[in-house]
C-alpha cells in the first residue's frame, strides 16, 4: 500500500508489519523519514515537520538523511550517484512529478527528477508488496538530450541508499569466505567510518555476499529490531555502510567496486540498476530470513512452488574419464538408490580430457558418445529419471576450436598476456556475436537430446577486462552480465522445462539477480558434511533451502582434511537443502548403498516441509558440541540435529523447538511418539545423539 500526503510531496509504503516514510522539501530535497513498525501518513506529517540538524561548521545536514545522495553541493557522504559530461561532475535535480502505479505485481512509486544541465532523469522507483515487508528499490537514469550532444558518463550508479536512525551502538552483520568455505557469518560492531564489501572480481565472489544486516546490538535469533538490504546483481558490486559523527547510519550499494566509469549514456539511452532491496523485521535474525525466504520464494526463483529432485552427480566417480557405458552404470546405481535426477559432469564435450583442453566446444565427444547424449538420456529417462549436464559457456581454453576459429572474443587488454586460471580465458558476453554463438550452440545442444537440466559453472574471475576497438571497454563489466542474464532469460524460453544451476567454483555466484534465472545455487565445491554446517548456516541467513544444493560424497572428503564421516552424518548434513549424492558408488558397498536408499527415501518424506517450511535455526554450529535446525510447514515440522563431538560429563541440552502451538500434541512419524507442543517449547526436544560426528532426523506431525 502506498499513501500520499504532505500537499503531494510526502509517500509511506506499507507492508504486512511495517512501513517506509519519505518526503520532498520545498527545496526539492528527498528526505528519509522513517524504516520500522507501520505508521500512518499522519505519523510521517509529523516527522516531516520537526527541525532538521541545527547548522555545524564543517557537517552538512543532509548527511545521512537523503534517500538518494548525489555526488555535488552540500553534502559529504558517500554519493549514490557520480555522473560526468561536458567537463562538470556531480548532479543538481529539479523534482518532475511522483507516480504511484500498479503494473500487478505490487504499487510502484516513482519519483522523478531532472539534471538540466547533464540533460540527464533520474528515477527513483520502490515497490512494497502486500504479502511481505521487502521493499525493493532500483533506480532509472536516461539522458534526455539531442541527438549529437554529449554523452554522459556514469562514473557510479548504485540502486539505492538506506538510512537508520542514531542509535547508542549499531552491529554489523555480513558474509564472507574464500573458495570452499563460502557464507561465513561475521557479526561485529560498526565503529565510525565505513566498511566496504564487495567483489572486484566480475562475478559476485565466493568472499563476500551481497547482503548486510544491522541492528542495535541486542539482537538475537528470535528477538530485537532488524535492518538488512541485499543486492539482486552477479558482476562486481559494492556495499559501503557509513556510521556518522551523530550515530546514524547509511548504507549504499550497487553494480561495480569503484567509480573509475561504468557506462557512457547517449541521447535516449537509458541505464536501470538492479534491484536493491531491504527489510525491517522486529523478530531477530530468524524473523528476517523467514520474511527474505518466503520473498524470495514468493516473487523472485522461478517455479519455487516445485520441489526440487534428489540428483546424483557423476563428477567425483569419473572426473574427466567420461564414457557412455561408465555413466550407464552409474545412473543404474543412482536409480536403484531412488535419485531422481542424473548429471553428467565435466568432460563430456569436445576434447575434453583434462581441464586444458576442448571448454568452449559445446559438442559431444565422438569417442565417448558416438550417437551424441540422446542414447544415454534416454536410458537415464527409462531408469526413471530425469537427465542433466554440466557446461561452462563463458569461458573458454586456448586449446579449443572456438578459441582457434575467434581469439578476439576474449576479455584482453592490447599488447598484453592474457591471464590463464585453471587454464582458460573469459569470453566477452557484452559481445553480441559471442551471445549469438553461445545461443546457437546451446540451443542445438537442448534441442538435440532430452536434457533436463543445466549445471552452468563460472570457473575464474576477471583478471583482463578488456575490449580492444571498443569506445568505452569499461562497460564489459555491467555488459557482461546483462548478456549473461539475456542468454538465460532467452534459453529458458525457449526450453521451459529446462531446470538450470547456477555454480562457480561453489559458491562463486549467489544473489538475487542469478535467483531470479535459476532454480538452485550450488552452494560450494567443499561437501564434507561439517564443514558445510557453518556455510549452510550463512547461506541460510538469507537464501531459502529450496535453492541450497547439497551432496553426499565420499568419506575422507576430497577437500582433503581426511576427516572420516558415517552415512548417516553425511546425509543429515546434506538434507539441510536441495539433497544430491556425489560420491564413487561404483565403489560403495552394498550394505552403504541400501543405507543410503533409505535416506533418499527418508529424505523424500522430509522434502516438502524442509524446501517450503519456515527455517528456524535452533542451535548455531559453534564450537564442537550441538546444533540444530527445524522447518516448520502446516501440521507438520522437521528437525535436523548434528554433535560434532561429546565431551565427558558435558549432557547434551534439549533443543527446544519453534512455530508449534503449545496446546497440541505432536506425533513423531518414525517412531510413533508422542510430544506435547508446550513440552517441545520449553524444556526442549532430547535428540540422544552421542559420540563423534552424530545425527538425527526428526519428523513430527501435529495430531
Amino acid at each position: 500500500m502506498i499513501e500520499t500526503g504532505g500537499s503531494g510531496r510526502l509517500w509511506v509504503l506499507s507492508g504486512r508489519r511495517s512501513s517506509y516514510a519519505l518526503h520532498l522539501t520545498d527545496r526539492d530535497e528527498l528526505l528519509h523519514l522513517h524504516w520500522g513498525p507501520r505508521i500512518a501518513t499522519e505519523d510521517a506529517e509529523a516527522l516531516a515537520a520537526e527541525p532538521g540538524p541545527p547548522d555545524w561548521p564543517f557537517e552538512s545536514p543532509l548527511d545521512g538523511r537523503e534517500e538518494y545522495p548525489v555526488e555535488g553541493g552540500p553534502r559529504f557522504v558517500r554519493p549514490a550517484l557520480s555522473v560526468h559530461a561536458g567537463g562538470v561532475r556531480g548532479t543538481e535535480w529539479r523534482f518532475a512529478g511522483g507516480t504511484v502505479l500498479d503494473p500487478g505485481t505490487g504499487e510502484e512509486l516513482r519519483l522523478g527528477f531532472h539534471d538540466p544541465l547533464h540533460h540527464l532523469d533520474i528515477t527513483l522507483h520502490y515497490r512494497m508488496r502486500d504479502d511481505g515487508d521487502v521493499i525493493e528499490r532500483w533506480t532509472t537514469l536516461t539522458h534526455t538530450g539531442t541527438a549529437g550532444q554529449e554523452p554522459v558518463e556514469l562514473l557510479r550508479a548504485d540502486s539505492a541508499a538506506w538510512s537508520l536512525p542514531a542509535r547508542d551502538r549499531w552491529r554489523l552483520s555480513h558474509l564472507h569466505g574464500r573458495w570452499a568455505a563460502e557464507s561465513r557469518l561475521a557479526r561485529t560492531e560498526l565503529t565510525p567510518g565505513e566498511k566496504v564489501i564487495g567483489s572486484r572480481r566480475g562475478h559476485t565472489s565466493h568472499h563476500h555476499l551481497p547482503w548486510v544486516a544491522l541492528d542495535g546490538g541486542a539482537a538475537t535469533e528470535e528477538s530485537g529490531e532488524v535492518h538488512s538490504c541485499a543486492l539482486a546483481w552477479s558482476g562486481a558490486w559494492r556495499i559501503a555502510v557509513q556510521l556518522l559523527s551523530d550515530g546514524a547510519v547509511q548504507a549504499v550499494g550497487g553494480v561495480g567496486h569503484d567509480d573509475a566509469g561504468q557506462l557512457l549514456l547517449a541521447p535516449g539511452e537509458s541505464f536501470t540498476t538492479p534491484v536493491f532491496a531491504g527489510l525491517w523485521t522486529e523478530g531477530g535474525f530468524g524473523a528476517a530470513s523467514r520474511a527474505w525466504h518466503a520473498w524470495q520464494l514468493a516473487h523472485v526463483i522461478p517455479g519455487a512452488d516445485r520441489s526440487r529432485p534428489v540428483l546424483y552427480n557423476s563428477w567425483e566417480a569419473t572426473e574427466f574419464e567420461v564414457g557412455e557405458e561408465q555413466q550407464r552404470s552409474l545412473a543404474r546405481l543412482a536409480a536403484d538408490m531412488g535419485v531422481e535426477l542424473f548429471v553428467v559432469d565435466d568432460g563430456w564435450f569436445g576434447a575434453r580430457t583434462s581441464d586444458r583442453a576442448g571448454l568452449g566446444d559445446w559438442t559431444p565427444n565422438p569417442d565417448r558418445f558416438p550417437h551424441g547424449l540422446k542414447p544415454l538420456a534416454d536410458e537415464v529417462h527409462a531408469l526413471g529419471m530425469r537427465f542433466g549436464i554440466w557446461v561452462e559457456p563463458e569461458m573458454v581454453n586456448p586449446d579449443s576450436d572456438l578459441y582457434r576459429a575467434h581469439p578476439d572474443w576474449v576479455q584482453h587488454h592490447p599488447g598484453r598476456a592474457r591471464t590463464e586460471f585453471r587454464n582458460q580465458l573469459v569470453l566477452n558476453l557484452a559481445r553480441p556475436e559471442v551471445r549469438a554463438h553461445l545461443w546457437e550452440r546451446l540451443d542445438t545442444l537442448l534441442s538435440g537430446a532430452p536434457i533436463d537440466y543445466v549445471k552452468w559453472d563460472f570457473n575464474r574471475s576477471f583478471t583482463d577486462p578488456g575490449w580492444p576497438g571498443d569506445p568505452y571497454p569499461r562497460r564489459l563489466w555491467i555488459d557482461h552480465v546483462r548478456g549473461l542474464y539475456e542468454l538465460l532469460e532467452r534459453l529458458r524460453a525457449a526450453h521451459p522445462g529446462v531446470a538450470f544451476e547456477s555454480c562457480s567454483g561453489g559458491g562463486g555466484r549467489i544473489d538475487l539477480g542469478i535467483l531470479g534465472l535459476t532454480d538452485q545455487v550450488w552452494t560450494s565445491d567443499n561437501t564434507d558434511p561439517l564443514d558445510r554446517l557453518a556455510i549452510q548456516h550463512g547461506f541460510g541467513q538469507l537464501h531459502p533451502a529450496r535453492v541450497m544444493a547439497a551432496w553426499v560424497t565420499d568419506s575422507p572428503n576430497a577437500m582433503g582434511n581426511a576427516r572420516v564421516s558415517s552415512l548417516r552424518f553425511r546425509f543429515v548434513s546434506a538434507m539441510a537443502g536441495v539433497l544430491g549424492v556425489g560420491g564413487d558408488l561404483t565403489r560403495w558397498s552394498e550394505a552403504e548403498l541400501a543405507e543410503a536408499r533409505d535416506w533418499v527415501a527418508r529424505y523424500k518424506r522430509v522434502r516438502p516441509v524442509v524446501q517450503h517450511g519456515e527455517l528456524y535455526r535452533l542451535r548455531p554450529p559453534e564450537g564442537d558440541g550441538l546444533s540444530a535446525v527445524q522447518y516448520v510447514r502446516g501440521e507438520e515440522t522437521v528437525v535436523l540435529a548434528w554433535l560434532q563431538a561429546q565431551h565427558h560429563g558435558r549432557a547434551q541440552l534439549p533443543l527446544r523447538l519453534r512455530g508449534l502451538d503449545p496446546a497440541a500434541t505432536y506425533r513423531d512419524l518414525e517412531t510413533g511418539e508422542v510430544h506435547r507442543g508446550a513440552v517441545l517449547a520449553h524444556r526442549g526436544l532430547r535428540t540422544g545423539l552421542s559420540g563423534d560426528l552424530d545425527a538425527a532426523v526428526f519428523h513430527l506431525r501435529r495430531n
